[in-house]
């Protein structure tokens, strides 16, 4: 077994109440590496045909990677995969805590559980067991209570993953989160909460080798002094938050549910308006501390952790400026653990489809933080309105129907993150070609954007190899796993990230040899959502980015070509080794 792996997995069935160790080859480990990557393949593996992503055999996973335990920044990370509820197709989330920490010194390179319980249960973990212990008396709280009580319980060296009240109603973009942090995206809260699953909590001592520890260690040392420089500055000093004027004056922040490009109201909430008083964290083993914590009013709670996608989502996308409600409801959407993103662009929908006679919802009124709010907690109920918007916009637009599906803003079910395609349009292929839908984190393609090396409103082929590079890029940054703030930090990022891989596992590898990896680990993905129904239709952008030219702003007139995107689309596929139309061929590099 090489050094950095366990070179096995845990499977836990809830119906049986029995659990088994599967083993892992050398071979396996070396073609997928750890998180997104590995757990796509023991996802494929599991799965049984087009499962049902809430029902008894959908698998679901928590997969670690070689790196953590290491010294290496940023590190402490770790992957949770199923079938999303949301889009029906793979979703793969990414949460950084001591929780992936604790959850490797298990023994177990990841943690696979199937069935489901007749009543709420936990799972406890550790190297020498594993108990499913009755969880009655959780259900009902939030995640960060759930584990609070739990650790009192059980013990504060464990680690805990958990949903809240939001996955146990099976909202389909409902959170797990450990630590404050969350696996966001997809509705992997509802899958837990869809097998009665409450929490799992880890704790072990099973460390790890390097294979060249004292270079690893110098390796560590010097990429973390890296961290403090100029390439991560902008995350330390100023945050994510800080994009939303950047945005706006460029002309590519989606303002109510797309209708607009730029916020009238963006400086009211801008990052020096939020609060009055911010402070800094840092994830598990990082040392940028990239988060910045808003104060709520005089309210004695804890800081709001705001990052620009929720600032983006809760504020612009449903026209509101009001700070404190915009930082309420981050809050509130953290606390009950649903997705800022698909939260924020259901209730824009829907304020959309009030706006244009289509629902009968009077308060609904895009600008209002009180019915932002209301219809929040309506959602995480599924009570009144919330029962639809709790399915995500694509399932709300058709049980609304009257033509409302032309404003239901999604690509495969997922709702779009804080970027216009008309304007970002390398961003725009990135959205439609993706397997997890609209998404920034599996395609880094407004990087290509916003560089001098396309025009963002007009981009040629010569983009469509330049965002398959950021996609390959993180596809290895999400199997290893690292964070995608150090990206700006190396010079080569496919040969820096070989040499972690190398001075961990004492694998031979090279930049060459990741480049086929993340080709193969983009195709697995590909591959697996073909099994579970996909067709060419599917990767394609909201009607309104072809129909309706942006009318203000610095990207007044932008507007997406249906030609030009199926031609970049078929050039994607095409170079990606797949089928003009995007299926996998035998020439394809496969697992």
């Amino acid at each position: 077994m090489p050094f950095g792996y366990h070179g096995c997995y845990l499977r836990v069935d809830l119906c049986q109440r029995t659990s088994r160790v599967v083993q892992i080859d050398e071979p396996m480990l070396r073609k997928f590496i750890g998180g997104g990557g590995l757990g796509t393949a023991i996802l494929s593996q599991e799965s049984s045909g087009n499962d049902d992503p809430l029902g008894e055999s959908a698998p679901l996973l928590f997969v670690f990677s070689p790196l953590v335990g290491s010294p290496l920044t940023t590190s402490a990370k770790f992957s949770v995969l199923s079938k999303s509820p949301l889009t029906n197709r793979l979703n793969d989330s990414l949460s950084s805590s001591h929780f992936a920490i604790a959850g490797k010194k298990t023994g177990y390179d990841a943690i696979c559980i199937v069935g489901k319980s007749e009543s709420p249960v936990l799972i406890q973990i550790t190297p020498d067991s594993l108990s499913i212990g009755d969880a009655t008396d959780l259900w009902g709280l939030s995640s960060a209570a759930s584990a609070k009580s739990l650790r009192t319980k059980i013990g504060n060296q464990f680690r805990v993953a958990a949903i809240g009240p939001a996955g146990e109603n099976l909202v389909r973009y409902a959170t797990i989160s450990n630590d404050g942090r969350h696996a966001g995206r997809g509705g992997l809260g509802a899958v837990m909460g869809s097998k009665k699953l409450k929490a799992i909590a880890v704790f072990g001592d099973r460390k790890t080798e390097f294979a060249h520890p004292d270079e690893l260690i110098k390796y560590s040392k010097s990429l973390s002094q890296k961290s403090f420089g100029a390439a991560t500055e902008k995350y330390r000093e100023l945050g994510t938050v800080s994009n939303l004027l950047t945005f706006n004056r460029l002309g590519t922040l989606p303002t109510r549910n797309f209708q607009q490009t730029s916020f009238e109201g963006a400086e009211q909430i801008a990052p020096d308006v939020l609060s009055s008083v911010r402070t800094r964290d840092s994830c598990a083993a990082c040392t940028i501390g990239c988060e910045h914590l808003f104060k709520l009013g005089d309210k004695q709670q804890a800081p709001v952790r705001m990052e620009y996608e929720n600032l983006y989502a809760l504020g612009p996308l449903c026209g509101i400026s009001d700070p404190e409600m915009v930082l309420a409801a981050s809050a509130y959407c953290d606390e009950v653990g649903i997705d800022t993103i698909s939260a924020g662009a259901s209730v824009a929908f829907a304020m959309e489809a009030v706006e244009k006679g289509f629902l009968d919802e009077p308060t609904l009124q895009f600008g209002s933080g009180k019915a932002l709010l209301d219809t929040l907690k309506l959602i995480s109920l599924r009570k009144g309105i919330g029962e639809i918007l709790a399915d995500g916009v694509r399932i709300a637009s058709q049980k609304i129907g009257r033509g409302t599906e032309e404003f239901a803003i999604h690509v495969k079910g997922l709702e779009l993150p804080g970027y216009e395609p008309r304007a970002l349009q390398t961003m725009g292929l990135g959205f439609a070609v993706g397997t997890r839908g609209a998404d920034h984190n599996r395609s880094g393609a407004y990087q290509v954007d916003f560089s001098e090396e396309v025009d963002r409103m007009n981009p040629d082929v010569h983009a469509v190899n330049l965002a398959i590079e950021t996609e390959d890029e993180a596809a290895v940054m999400d199997s290893l796993i690292l964070c995608k703030f150090l990206r700006g930090v190396f010079t080569d990022r496919m040969a820096a990230m070989a040499e972690m891989l190398h001075l961990v596992t004492g694998w031979d590898v090279d930049a060459a040899e990741l480049k086929t990896t993340a080709q193969r680990i983009v195709t697995a993905k590909k591959q697996f959502n073909i099994d579970q129904g996909w067709t060419p239709a599917e990767d394609t952008l909201p009607a309104r980015f072809f129909e309706t030219p942006i009318a203000e702003g610095a990207s007044v007139g932008g507007v997406l070509s249906r030609q030009r995107l199926a031609e970049q689309i078929k050039a994607y596929n095409l170079a990606r080794g797949w089928t003009a139309d995007g299926y996998v061929s035998t020439a394809s590099p496969q697992a």
